[in-house]
């Protein structure tokens, strides 16, 4: 018995289904997690030593890779001064300018620990500036566990099957609308329907938890104008995509800015962080400044906010980063392109920049209805295959791959000839 077995045995007696998040209890794809030990760049290692190029970076965090030197040091610096103070310090206001200066599209910012927790506020406060109640999300975007947000959700509750939660009463769903990713008319019909009661409307500017499925052409800005129309707030859920797909994130890319967005995961380089920003005027309706509460003891961690701090900064300063990984990117859906050719297997490669994804399906994936018609059996084996190759995938059809700045053509070359060889 490997020690990952003998970890995951020890683990299920004491944690529900052996894990802390779900996705990795490989209940979709089968077999027992890996339990990792350390990782350094491009690579991670796990409980009995063996080594696998990463492609999931954290669930998208580690753009610069993993351990990265400066801001290892950076932690162990402000580690030094203490872990936690549950009061105001200045790293929160560098953290706080640094955002604002570098989205267009926020002007005001809250810190908060987790992405979840980021959605969860900015409904509260979109809901508080509006004085409306409904929500329009899309059918598989993921906007975390909360509540009113465990509507055909993706990520996690996609893969298990499970198309909402138990546990959620019908009065917290009851105010969250759904439409249809690429859609733009199921989304105009729903504010037809609900005339002056939506406060809000949220998406995933690319839907990254349903795999990658990319906005086709006009769907963000229609958005954009829909919700100026209907006097709804916009929100951005930029959790996965902000930072990572330049540093304005999918508002620059798209030229589309929201009027609240949701951050997470690169902010904190690999720590527990989450923040939610935008227009001022909305912003200043949360506490203590407005009516509209949200607190958190741990918000804004000096720890963490200097791991964010740095990466943020190096980013800012090297573009060549984004140059680099979107080149990456490109290699990997062209090379996937070719090898898909030359098998004639029925598999669709998607995404954009550093973010991509390959479909067991034969059909386009442009919404989530065609993405759940995927063979997430046949992508079961083809993930084990890869990890028997060295190769660290995410273990879901309905997950992305992430490049970072510390892979390699050469990792992609492998990554492409493992994924030929089964393919053939």
């Amino acid at each position: 018995m490997t020690k990952s077995e003998q970890l995951f045995e020890r683990a299920v007696k004491i944690i529900p289904g052996g894990v802390n998040s779900p996705v990795r209890a490989y209940r979709s794809v089968g077999g027992t997690p890996r339990f990792i030990e350390r990782a350094d760049g491009a690579y991670i290692w796990d409980a009995d030593g063996n080594r696998y190029t990463d492609y999931i970076g954290s669930w998208g965090p580690m753009l610069l890779g993993h351990n990265h030197p400066e801001i290892r040091e950076a932690v162990c610096k402000a580690a030094e001064k203490g872990l936690s103070f549950g009061a105001a310090t200045e790293a929160e206001v560098e953290m706080a300018e640094l955002i604002c200066s570098l989205v267009p599209s926020v002007e005001m910012v809250r810190m908060v620990n987790s992405g979840t927790e980021a959605v969860m506020s900015a409904i509260r406060a979109a809901r508080g500036y509006t004085g409306r109640e409904k929500v329009i999300k899309f059918e598989g975007c993921y906007h975390g566990h909360c509540d009113a947000m465990l509507v055909k959700a993706g990520s996690g509750v996609m893969t298990a099957g499970i198309p909402d939660s138990a546990g959620v009463p019908g009065g917290c769903a009851q105010d969250t609308l759904t439409a249809v990713y690429n859609d733009l008319s199921s989304a105009e019909r729903l504010f037809e329907e609900n005339p002056g009661k939506v406060a809000a409307l949220i998406v995933e500017p690319v839907a990254a938890n349903m795999g990658v499925v990319l906005p086709q052409e006009g769907f963000l800005k229609g958005l954009r104008a829909l919700c100026t129309k209907y006097g709804a707030v916009l929100i951005f859920d930029e959790v996965i995509t902000g930072f990572r797909l330049g540093i304005d994130g999918a508002q620059g890319l798209y030229g589309v800015a929201a009027d609240l967005t949701t951050f997470g995961k690169i902010i904190g380089a690999g720590m527990p962080v989450g923040a939610y920003g935008g227009k001022r005027e909305i912003m200043e309706c949360v506490a203590p400044v407005g009516p509209v509460y949200q607190a958190g003891t741990l918000s804004g961690n000096p720890v963490a906010m200097a791991a964010g701090i740095t990466q943020l900064r190096i980013l800012r300063d090297h573009p060549e980063v984004y140059d680099k990984i979107s080149r990456l990117g490109d290699l990997f859906r062209q090379g996937m392109e070719q090898v898909l050719k030359e098998s004639g297997a029925e598999v669709r490669v998607t995404g954009t920049g550093s973010l991509a994804c390959v479909f067991f399906t034969g059909e386009p994936v442009k919404d989530y209805a065609s993405a759940k018609k995927s063979d997430t059996g046949r992508f079961g084996k083809y993930f084990h295959y890869l990890l028997g190759h060295g190769i660290h995938a995410a273990p879901s059809q309905f997950e992305a791959v992430f490049f970072s700045n510390a892979h390699k053509e050469e990792d992609i070359s492998a990554f492409l000839g493992a994924a030929k060889a089964f393919l053939k």
